[in-house]
């Protein structure tokens, strides 16, 4: 890695000075270094690194909270123990690979092409507790700050340092954990360190302030949209037409010349729920078949489905997929309950959906396929299907409930009016929403920048924190 990497970070933190004199520390991607600071490998860090241990099904009486590679806060770079997993581990183990507050742990095996293995944080909890097969836990030698060290390791994963330590023989990474603690780079003495993680506390948590406030201006802007979907799709454009009493408690009044009726009179063919295949009939020519999270990645699904199945042409007709067409979360837990909608488009081939969707054919003379889409997004459409929503351990929807799902059929000419209507406001919206996008994008760059200058001496903060 070439030293341009990190000569950017002056120009994103110009407002804090450089230390008064620097020396070339012979690292390449490193640069020069304080003058002050002494060249070490990150091994002269710790006194060890141990793997984690998963143990078994937690039996009641030998249970310890285990860390897992999931519990890693990847904004702090602590541990989240809200909620621990409890695994069973003999007592002489859990003694022997117990976790010390202030230990760093080390994800050695996982990891993706989005966000590669070896990211570190700091266990700074009391909690009795071990970590997992796929983690290291790593104790921090004296003479250094575990919380500096974070940051320091941090700093590494965001230059990708990490990355040429990787193995991968089959699908899961692995890091080498030997080979990435000989990297060397510069430290200061510990009251340094102590003091340079200090300044990053303070600093991060106001830029995570700001994201935070960002967050909840998209979060605010998307209400607003949905607001103004329910408002355009049960009341009309024209806010002086008559209105009349719809007789549906959840909808109020409409458009007096609108009608209301059961979903099943305004689609084709009925409901069909999504196709099951096992495992031996998936194969790279197949037809590709939409799954629950391509299915709501976005609200049009328009790209091709990763999974192809092996189908008869019986099979590929009676599960076809055409544009227009609706796609219902027949049960979940993470897509904010069953019910979740979205529209199919334009695909590239012609496509299937698997089991866990129902696929509902809007009958065009009747519907507008967007309209009927922008209703099922509306505020009292989803109070509707929540409300039916049968909730055991799994939230579920059958088709039989989704049929008799009331909706609201205007002219067909006012339909397409709403729609265009609603796709112009959601241009507004959305540039609104890149913009914010775009500001936490730079907040965070910046973030990143601050933490590397700090802990690579590019910057010198012992003021800022005096």
């Amino acid at each position: 890695m070439s030293r341009s990497v990190t000569e950017p970070l002056a120009t994103k933190v110009r407002r804090f000075r450089a230390y008064p004199t620097y020396r070339d520390s012979g690292i390449e991607w490193l640069g020069e270094v304080p003058a002050h600071w002494e060249v070490r490998r990150l091994r002269s860090t710790v006194t060890g690194c141990q793997n984690g241990v998963w143990g078994e099904e937690p039996d009641g009486v030998h249970d310890v909270a285990c860390v897992r590679v999931a519990d890693f806060d990847r904004v702090t770079f602590r541990v989240d123990m809200a909620d621990p997993t409890l695994r069973s581990i003999e007592p002489g183990v859990a003694i022997a690979r117990g976790l010390h507050a202030g230990d760093l742990l080390l994800e050695k095996s996982g990891g993706g092409e989005n966000q590669p293995v070896g990211a570190v944080v700091l266990y700074d909890h009391t909690i009795p507790a071990v970590c997992s097969n796929f983690i290291a836990r790593m104790t921090v030698a004296d003479g250094y700050d575990p919380r500096f060290l974070t940051y320091l390791h941090a700093a590494l994963y965001a230059l990708r340092i990490n990355t040429c330590h990787i193995k991968q023989s089959t699908g899961i990474q692995n890091l080498d954990s030997a080979s990435y603690l000989s990297e060397a780079t510069a430290f200061p003495l510990v009251d340094e360190q102590r003091a340079i993680a200090a300044f990053l506390d303070r600093e991060t948590a106001k830029i995570d302030a700001l994201v935070v406030k960002k967050e909840r201006v998209i979060e605010l802007l998307q209400e607003k949209r949905t607001a103004l979907i329910t408002q355009a799709v049960t009341k009309g454009l024209d806010p002086n037409v008559p209105m009349k009493d719809s007789s549906v408690e959840w909808l109020g009044d409409i458009p007096r010349h609108w009608k209301v009726c059961a979903l099943r009179h305004v689609i084709r063919g009925g409901t069909r729920n999504g196709l099951y295949k096992s495992p031996e009939y998936y194969q790279p020519d197949g037809t590709p078949m939409i799954q629950m999270g391509e299915a709501f990645a976005s609200p049009v699904v328009a790209s091709c489905a990763s999974d192809r199945l092996k189908l008869t042409t019986a099979e590929r007709s009676i599960w076809a997929l055409d544009e227009g067409d609706l796609l219902f979360a027949r049960r979940s837990l993470v897509f904010e309950g069953s019910g979740k909608c979205s529209i199919v488009g334009e695909l590239p081939e012609p496509h299937v959906f698997e089991s866990s969707l129902i696929r509902v054919r809007p009958d065009k003379k009747r519907i507008v396929p967007n309209f009927l889409f922008l209703f099922l997004q509306s505020s009292v459409s989803r109070a509707q299907i929540l409300a039916m929503t049968k909730k055991v351990t799994i939230s579920g929807i059958d088709s039989q409930q989704l049929k008799a799902v009331c909706v609201v059929v205007p002219p067909k000419q006012e339909q397409r009016a709403i729609v265009d209507f609603i796709r112009a406001k959601d241009a507004e919206f959305q540039k609104l929403i890149d913009k914010v996008h775009q500001a936490i994008d730079l907040l965070c760059e910046f973030r990143s920048a601050q933490i590397a200058a700090a802990v690579t001496g590019k910057i010198d903060v012992r003021e800022e924190v005096a």
